[in-house]
């Protein structure tokens, strides 16, 4: 058994600030404000739901996980965020077209009070949006101190003591590592500088940080991340997850692929097609926007599959990503898989998935976990990356001498795991072999 970690207490209202007040944003804050009123139930989220077995089976000992460590309730959230528009939480819904007009409106005036500050926007990031409600800065290190000051005031005007950030925003450019991102001398170099390698994902990760804010990125851009980052997120002792909501295709991909490789399956080809037409669809029409999403789906196949280890199995993998924006479908976006397998004696098979979804409803829960759990983190002293959370997403943040777990089934028991251990119970292995012996 292993000892258990000091927990405070979640006392007071805790604030979730989201950078990205669109469609999933605006579904999972509506959601929370029909099931505190009994008008929903929490479908889809493990904290509200899940339940953690404890000790050997024959203890029947499985609580619900919120009764077993120190969560937040939803009774104590507060929202709020940035957006490149106006738009307050009801008009921002109502536009995004995911709730039906009778769940709107059954928390109408709970949306309305919910106003975004202004955003800190930048064309060079995200091309395909025509931004009206930006912030006015002369540099990027002034950036960081309007957002700053916003944590404090949403702060201050809510009587918190206690906030979290968890990134909605739409997916910018893609950007690779550059010098500014490797310290945390270069990179507040290049605050002052305006450099164009800190991207607005970043500006809002830096805020964060520095207010002692836990802070999740749901979007692929490289923002937290960045070594820069991780490291002054841990020096600071603020708990830090991503990337990027595993929500559709890809959570699919994190299901079937273990189960392939379990029973050492062969693996000749997967290709992937997907539309959707909402905001984020129409971000991902541009070329270099859809190459950071792209990036994030194309990884999990390898890790998951570790074709250097089975190479007669995995070894020429033909993997093919493809999204297309299709604005008629709006936030129920379909995907298309065929898999090209082979079993025994090399004798060829295929698998075909076609998964219609709705992305926020898929992704709206998933926010409510992660705010939930960061601030357990947190208020367990748990700084840095959050590996265990890796079960959120689909480039899971790990130290750079790891690799990361892409398996949804072993991400699910390092979850557990891990809130056994900051809780002193035994971890559990399932091989039961002391039941037989």
């Amino acid at each position: 058994m292993s000892e258990a970690r000091e927990i405070q207490a979640p006392r007071g209202r805790l604030g979730v600030l989201m950078p990205g007040m669109g469609a999933v944003a605006t579904t999972f804050i509506a959601g929370v404000e029909l099931i505190k009123k009994g008008l929903a139930e929490p479908i889809g989220s493990l904290t509200q739901l899940g339940t953690i077995r404890l000790g050997k089976r024959t203890e029947d000992r499985v609580p619900k996980i919120k009764d077993f460590v120190p969560l937040g309730s939803l009774e104590e959230l507060v929202f709020g965020g940035w957006d490149a528009f106006p738009d307050d939480a009801y008009e921002a819904a109502t536009v995004a077209g995911v709730l039906e007009k009778e769940h709107l409106d059954a928390v109408r005036d709970d949306l309305k009070t919910i106003e975004p500050f202004p955003a800190v926007f930048d064309p060079r990031y995200v091309a395909k949006l025509e931004a009206t409600h930006v912030k006015d800065f002369s540099s990027l290190r002034e950036a960081t101190e309007l957002v700053r000051e916003d944590i404090r005031s949403f702060k201050a005007r809510h009587g918190l003591d206690r906030a979290v950030m968890v990134s909605c925003a739409s997916t910018e450019s893609y950007l690779q590592p550059q010098e500014a991102h490797f310290s945390i001398e270069k990179f507040e170099e290049a605050l002052d500088a305006s450099d164009a390698a800190i991207s607005p994902a970043m500006v809002y990760a830096y805020a964060a940080i520095m207010e002692d804010v836990p802070y999740a990125n749901g979007a692929p851009s490289l923002a937290v991340d960045i070594p820069a980052l991780t490291r002054l997120a841990d020096e600071r002792g603020v708990p830090v997850a991503g990337k990027d909501f595993k929500t559709g295709q890809t959570w699919m991909k994190t299901i079937v692929a273990p189960g392939l490789k379990a029973r050492m399956l062969g693996l000749k080809g997967w290709y992937s097609t997907n539309i959707l037409g909402n905001r984020d669809g129409e971000v991902l029409d541009d070329p270099e926007s859809l190459k950071s999403k792209e990036l994030s789906k194309l990884s999990v196949l390898d890790y998951i599959l570790q074709p250097e280890l089975y190479p007669e199995l995995y070894g020429e993998v033909s993997h093919l990503v493809k999204i297309n924006y299709y604005p008629p479908r709006g936030d129920a976006k379909e995907g298309w898989d065929n898999i090209d397998i082979f079993g025994w004696l090399g004798y060829p098979m295929q698998v075909k998935i076609n998964f219609l979804a709705r992305d926020s409803i898929l992704a709206a829960p998933i926010v409510l976990d992660l705010t939930l759990f960061i601030d357990l983190a947190h208020r367990a002293s748990m700084s840095g990356i959050q590996e265990w959370l890796s079960f959120y997403f689909k480039s899971p943040m790990v130290l750079p001498e790891l690799y990361p777990e892409h398996d949804l089934f072993i991400q699910l028991m390092k979850l557990k795991n891990t809130l056994r251990a900051i809780k002193g119970e035994d971890l559990i292995t399932h091989l039961g072999l002391d039941y037989y012996e």
